[in-house]
């Protein structure tokens, strides 16, 4: 039995939900993007509330916001009524999340909070819901349906509340001017952070792995100089020692199925004219994007002469945990 055609509705339904919130977006996300970047400016914090499958979504938002700079914490409704709203300071921002607006829990929240001088922007489907009402900034996700043939389990609703949240992080990113840099001082460890606070310098080939010929050369004897390098290709240089194109391993291939002469041809004839090339002191990231945007298996390094200084293997990236 195939659950493709059930698994596509739910797509279809999620998809149309998100469109439709989308389509609502207006001035007052402009207003809750400012409240937040106003309170972050003072070095106040986001203050993430939500109850079951909200507060879920909400662990994640907060987790986005702080991944990016913005100092946020997800406060559990129950026990910031047993001492831990001692957590909001004046000047802070709630972020407050139920579909409904009408969750128990958050409810009885919300008189208390307000004692504290903090703006309180909602993420629900009810804008005039008590929490709609209480809220200086109602981001609206209603959807049209779940996708629970029951329409009861919070399916589209959670997935339209999360986009907003996303949304709502990456708009105050750019507000903030955050940059790679300070994205990649916070991710000192794993495959990002080795992304962003590697340099291609630091990840290329060099020396003799890194195989340059003349073009000049004939082709047999740049095959010598890239068995040597253990590369799949070679960087090829005009007279200057400026880079003039790359022989693959590839070309090979397409040259000896049209002509087995190739082998004495010199690499001007046969090489790959302005290849892909990449900063020493470019980001790794960059390179990855790169090898994610091109079907290449090799990125060649140069310097501000464009002299190849370095090679970048694709293979190599796996063990440099680099990816």
């Amino acid at each position: 039995m195939s659950h493709l055609k059930r698994a596509r509705e739910v797509f279809d339904v999620e998809l149309a939900a998100v469109k439709a919130v989308k389509g609502r977006l207006n001035a007052t996300f402009n207003r809750a993007v400012e409240l937040i970047t106003y309170a972050l400016a003072k070095r106040n914090k986001l203050v993430v509330v939500g109850v079951g499958k909200s507060g879920n979504i909400g662990r994640k938002i907060a987790a986005t916001f702080t991944s990016t700079g913005a100092p946020a914490v997800l406060l559990d409704s129950v026990d910031a009524l047993h001492g831990d709203l001692g957590i909001l300071n004046d000047g802070d921002i709630v972020l407050a999340l139920s579909y409904s607006g009408e969750t128990d829990e958050l409810i009885d929240l919300l008189p208390a909070m307000k004692r504290f001088a903090v703006r309180v922007i909602a993420i629900t489907s009810g804008p005039k819901s008590t929490l709609g009402q209480h809220a200086d900034v109602v981001l609206n996700v209603k959807v049209p349906k779940e996708a629970c043939p029951f329409n009861m389990a919070p399916t589209a609703s959670t997935t339209a509340s999360l986009v907003m949240g996303d949304a709502l992080a990456m708009a105050v990113l750019d507000a903030r001017g955050f940059k790679k840099s300070d994205f990649a001082q916070r991710h000192p460890s794993g495959a990002i952070g080795r992304s962003l606070l590697l340099s291609v310098g630091d990840i290329m080939r060099s020396g003799s792995r890194n195989p340059i010929a003349p073009q000049t050369m004939p082709v047999r004897d740049a095959l010598l100089i890239m068995g040597k390098a253990k590369s799949g290709s070679v960087s090829v240089v005009n007279k200057s020692g400026k880079l003039a194109g790359v022989f693959t391993d590839g070309d090979l291939r397409r040259h000896l199925a049209k002509d087995d002469a190739v082998l004495d041809q010199p690499l001007a004839k046969v090489m790959t004219r302005r290849p892909t090339t990449i900063r020493e002191d470019a980001l790794a990231a960059d390179a990855i994007r790169i090898f994610n945007e091109r079907s290449i298996d090799d990125l060649i390094v140069v310097n501000t002469r464009r002299e190849p200084v370095g090679l970048v293997d694709s293979q190599d990236l796996p063990k440099l945990k680099a990816v």
